[in-house]
């Protein structure tokens, strides 16, 4: 069908679960490329630079270069639709898998941490798949769909780092630099999903929803929303301020647990249970945001990162404790960034929606990157119990602004 004829509800219905299964299996594809990167950049970059103090830069170049990628990234879908942007987000990523190859074969520091910050392109373009699955949803599925996406990631997530072992193997046999031959399941990874958006992302779903939006017709009330900027804002807020918590929290967790004296198989535990709290049950969240509302929601992903705050202050002696903690942490963020994003999508209009994803995707990579790094202060100063403590407040942030959002024009009943 193409993308210049009359669309009926029905059409839209179709079209948008064939967009949410092709986003939901790129996703797959890339988190599996993206897993496998992360699990070997920290020990790269240590072993490139010859001193271990600088690992954590891989993970940080990482994120910097999600959130600069981040803006252009959401430009270019409001001026040519997501096919493009997603696909030119996974090539930026796919050039910089190249490049790290390159940097490891001839042993350049400096081209390594480019060619990690080039990766947070395939990263950005993975988070802004969340929002393209909302671009033609409506509110009664608005959360469910794009949750779905965001479940998606699980399987690359898990999978991911496991691909160590059998990459070795396979860049040995292809005469790869050491370490990177786990890199090849990435560069096949990213490429899949380039093609699959290239192939099968039909009709654009960005540029069918501008189309009906700009129709205003029956079709374009179910997806087109009133702007409502107190609500747009809060939303940004909340997403970024949970992603803030939950980044220091987990940036600090395996210093802490080894300084406990944990084995690595009861940190590598501990943080894998995290991640599969932080995908595992997202689609859960997004039918419970499409039922009770948005805001609600995200109250009660607040109400689950403050539990998790709070066991892993008073239980910070306990690797069981700690480990519960960052279940509940991942849990806590999942709740509260299926939710916010849909209440972003919704607020704001159509006009608006895209520089606004934009802006959410730039603000909560760089939260977390700056606040890995205050984190490492924070728990040199006064431990990692003191560092739950403070990173609450946070969280009370995002309780105590909540009333303000509500009193704006409310987008639909549900918000509220």
């Amino acid at each position: 069908m193409g993308e210049s004829a009359p669309l009926g509800a029905e059409d839209l219905a179709r079209i948008q679960r064939r967009t949410v299964w092709v986003l939901s299996i790129a996703q797959v594809l890339g988190g599996l490329a993206f897993g496998a990167t992360i699990s070997l950049g920290a020990v790269l970059a240590a072993d490139i630079s010859g001193d271990e103090a600088f690992s954590g830069l891989a993970a940080a170049a990482v994120t910097f270069g999600t959130a600069l990628i981040a803006i252009p990234l959401a430009r270019l879908a409001r001026s040519r639709g997501r096919r493009l942007s997603l696909t030119g987000g996974m090539a930026v990523a796919l050039v910089g898998v190249g490049l790290v190859v390159f940097a490891v074969g001839i042993g350049s520091f400096p081209l390594l941490l480019l060619a990690f910050l080039l990766i947070g392109g395939g990263q950005a373009a993975n988070l802004q798949s969340r929002f393209a699955a909302a671009d033609l949803a409506t509110d009664a599925s608005r959360g469910r769909d794009l949750s779905i996406v965001v479940w998606a990631t699980t399987i690359g997530a898990v999978l991911g780092p496991n691909l160590t072992g059998p990459g070795a193997v396979v860049g040995d046999a292809l005469g790869m630099p050491p370490l990177t031959g786990p890199y090849v399941f990435t560069i096949i990874g990213q490429t899949l999903a380039i093609v699959l958006y290239v192939t099968a992302l039909r009709p654009d779903p960005l540029l069918l929803a501008q189309r009906v939006v700009a129709s205003k017709d029956d079709a374009a009330g179910a997806i087109a929303r009133p702007d409502d900027p107190r609500l747009a804002r809060y939303a940004i807020f909340a997403i970024a301020a949970s992603h803030g918590v939950m980044v220091a929290i987990m940036a600090m967790t395996p210093v802490h647990l080894l300084h406990q004296g944990a084995s690595l198989s009861i940190i590598g535990l501990t943080i894998s249970l995290h991640i599969a709290g932080m995908y595992a049950l997202s689609p859960v969240f997004g039918i419970l945001a499409d039922r009770v509302g948005r805001i609600p929601a995200i109250l009660v992903g607040q109400v689950i990162l403050a539990a998790s705050l709070v066991t892993a202050s008073f239980g910070q002696d306990s690797p069981a404790a700690v480990t519960i903690a960052l279940i509940l942490l991942g849990l806590g963020w999942s709740a509260t960034t299926v939710a916010g994003s849909a209440l972003l999508t919704e607020s704001s209009s159509e006009a608006q929606r895209t520089r606004r994803q934009g802006l959410s995707d730039f603000t909560m990579s760089m939260v977390a990157a700056v606040g890995a790094i205050l984190a490492g202060v924070v728990l040199g100063l006064i431990g990692y119990g003191g560092l739950a403590l403070v990173v609450g407040v946070a969280v009370v942030a995002v309780f105590a602004l909540a009333p303000f959002a509500t009193r704006s024009s409310p987008v639909s009943g549900r918000v509220r």
